[in-house]
Formats: C-alpha cells, structure tokens, sequence
C-alpha cells in the first residue's frame, strides 16, 4: 500500500520536484494568511477588502493563464519554472520590506496581491503539465495526487506556522512575508539539480511547437465532452464555492471572534481533510469516471453548506474536515479526468483553460461571495457558496445523465445500492454510479 501510495516519489526528477514545492508552499500558505490578517488590520475588519486583494491576487489567472499554457507547448516547461519561481521571490520581499519598514497601506498589499497574481498566472499551468514529463504514464495519477497531497500538506502546517508567528510577534506581519521569500528558492535548487536526460518529454518539431496556439487549445476542449464538463462543473464550484481564502477569515475574526492562531485552526482543520482527500486519490491507476467527479461535488458542496450553520467554533472546525476532504478529492478526480484524457501536444493549453476557470473565477466569485458576507452577515458567504454549487452540480449531472440517454434506478434489495442506466452507443448497458 504504501509503494502503491507513493510510488512516484521513487523517480529522482519528480523526488526533487516534490521536495522543492513542499517548501515554497508552505511559504506561500504562510503568505496568504499573513497576508488576509494584515489586510483586515489596515481595511478595519473590511470583508469588502479581503474580497478586493483576492479578487485582485486572481485577476491575472483571467487574463494570463491561456498565454501561460500556450507558453508551456513552445517553451522549456522547466526553464519557464525557474523564471516564475525567482518572481514569487521577488514579489514576498517587496511586501516584506514594506510591512518591516512600516510604510505598507493597502494599496501597496493590492499591488503586490497583483503581482503575485501575474506570476502565479503563469507558473501554475507550467507545473501542471511539467508533472506529466517527470514519471511515465503509468504512474501519472499518483504523480498529480501527490503533487496535491504536497499542496494540502504545506496548506496544514503554513497557516498554522503563520498564525502562531503572528500571536507570538504581537500581530506583526512583515517577518512572514520575509520568510516567504527565503522558501521561495526551494524550487530553484530543485529544478537545477534535475536530470533533463530523464523527463519523459514528447519530441514535436519546431515548426509545430511554435504554431501551438491557444484557440486550437479551445477548440479541441470545445468538442471533447468529456473535458468540457468536467471543466465547466470546475468552474461553478470554484466559482463560488472555493472562496475559502474569504469566507475562513471573515467567519473567525467577525462571526467566531477569535486571534490569529484560531483562525490559522480552521483553515489547517480544512487542509488536514484535504490531506486525506489527497491521499485517497494516489492510488487511483484509471481515468476517473464523470459520475465519480459528480458525486464528489455535491457531497464538497453539502458540507460547504454544512460549515456555513455550524452553531460554534469547534462544529466549524468539525465540518471543515469532511468539507476539505471531499474539496480535494473532487478536484483531484476533475483534474486527473482532464490530464488523463488530453493528448500530450495540447496538455499546457488544456491545463490552462482548467486552471483558468480553477482559479481564474475566483475574483468574480470573491467579490459576490464578499458582498454577500457584508450584506447578510459572515456565515452567509459559506452557506451561499455551498447552496449554489450544489444546485450547480446537480443541474449538471441531470444533463450529464440526459446526455448519455440513462435514468437512476434505485434499489432496495437486498442493500441499497444506485446504477445507472445509460443507452448511449458503445457504453455498457449498466454502470455504477461511482467506481
């Protein structure tokens, strides 16, 4: 079980990969609530703030990620990391100097939340599809399940570390965005000290390289069903229900009213579930089925809905787990049903429209989800998130069903038990609902 676990970590380029990620991410989550809790500090408790800088962190994914993927089908996917990795640097430093030196406003937090963004626009459909050149097919899902269990992991311990960082100097702020920095070079080390002579590369002529554009990316996704819902389904729910960098800290500063350390407690309650989801995924070796990437929608969106009526503190942190778990493990199972089922030539443009509409609606989705917290109160940017992702993935699986020509047929013995019926050509005649 745990060869089968961790099985891509036995691949040195991929090791290294792994090791290098770990470390910044931890940075970067140590970033992120330093840098929620100091935008709460300058804005007065401003959900309406908090909504801006993440709208604003966010933007560039809409406007950049496309060019970052067709950057990754021309370019040198591991030079590209470089170059981004040495910009997250750059931009934690200047936050950092300016926080340290007291001259930080918020307007220099919105700039530098922009910044990060740009950088992150592009470096993230690069590290998407650079996994698929670090190990061989065969042992692709358990790269991409580790590759987030390594996100989940940093996401436990960043807020937690930031949030004792931050009670133990008093609220200050500055030192983590220092830190951040120092960590962001991992990858630089990681990355030099790869082996280019075993990437799992596809050999395309120049010619053809230098032609990849972004809308022949489109237009391949466009009549690729199977890719286009589990994209689209990607889109609602992070959409409005992925707001947890928003909705986290409005709920333990405004609605729990408690420090820095209890609110890094919900955000790691939430990764320690996540984890988990991450885990369960390694050891997926097929193409997740569209009824899997369904199911784990709605049961992430009941519990989101769930954590938004939690009576206390401690139901929150509770519900969080459940909630985190089923978070990953959907997006695992969309993320992998999209790369498992791309053509290598078109994987950096592919990734980018997912990670487009992963991240990229996150700025629409904070500004509403922001405006509802301020409107209706703090709890409502939770259970409203949850509700409309969940009245989303159920519209689209009825499609889905519709689509394949099935109905559900439930039955009662000799144990409950769900199939789905479907008459499309070349399907089985009876599927389960989740394999």
């Amino acid at each position: 079980m745990i060869t089968s676990t961790f099985g891509s970590l036995q691949v040195r380029n991929y090791r290294l990969f792994t090791i290098g990620q770990l470390v910044k991410l931890l940075g970067t989550w140590m970033l992120f609530t330093a840098q929620d809790w100091l935008v709460l500090q300058l804005s007065k408790d401003s959900a309406t703030a908090l909504g801006v800088v993440t709208a604003l962190q966010f933007t560039p994914v809409l406007l950049l990620t496309l060019y970052g993927g067709q950057l990754a089908d021309r370019f040198d996917k591991r030079r590209l990391l470089l170059f981004a990795n040495a910009g997250s640097a750059v931009v934690a430093t200047l936050l950092g100097v300016f926080v340290v030196t007291g001259v930080v406003t918020l307007g220099w937090v919105f700039v530098t939340a922009a910044l990060f963004g740009v950088v992150s626009a592009i470096e993230t459909p690069v590290r998407q599809a650079f996994v698929s050149e670090l190990v061989n097919k065969d042992l692709l899902p358990n790269a991409l399940s580790l590759s987030s269990a390594t996100f989940n992991a940093a996401r436990i311990v960043g807020p937690a570390v930031a949030g004792l960082i931050i009670a133990v100097l008093h609220d200050r702020t500055g030192p983590i965005f220092l830190l951040t920095a120092v960590l962001c070079t991992a990858p630089l080390l990681s990355l030099a000290r790869m082996s280019t002579t075993e990437l799992y590369r596809v050999e395309r002529d120049a010619v053809a390289a230098s032609e990849a554009r972004t809308i022949d990316g489109l237009r391949y996704v466009w009549h690729r069903p199977d890719l286009s819902l589990a994209i689209l389904l990607v889109l609602v729910v992070g959409l409005f229900g992925f707001n947890f960098q928003l909705t986290l800290a409005v709920l333990a500063r405004v609605e729990f009213r408690v420090d820095a350390k209890y609110f890094g407690l919900l955000t790691t309650a939430m990764a320690i579930g996540a984890l988990a989801g991450a885990l369960a995924s390694s050891r997926r070796r097929a193409r997740p089925s569209v009824y899997r990437v369904l199911a784990a929608a709605i049961l992430f969106a009941g519990f989101e809905t769930l954590v938004g009526f939690a009576p206390n503190f401690a139901t929150a942190v509770i519900l969080l787990l459940p909630t985190g778990f089923f978070m990953i493990y959907f997006a695992q199972a969309a993320n992998q049903r999209v790369q498992l089922g791309t053509d290598a030539a078109f994987r950096g443009r592919v990734m980018a429209l997912y990670v487009l509409v992963f991240l990229g609606s996150t700025p629409i989705g904070s500004l509403v989800i922001g405006w509802c917290a301020e409107q209706f109160g703090p709890r409502s940017g939770m259970w409203v998130g949850g509700l409309v992702s969940l009245i989303a993935t159920v519209t689209l699986g009825v499609l889905q069903l519709r689509r394949a020509g099935g109905r559900i047929h439930v039955g009662l013995r000799p144990r409950l038990h769900v199939k789905v019926h479907e008459r499309a050509v070349g399907v089985p005649a009876v599927r389960p609902a989740v394999r």
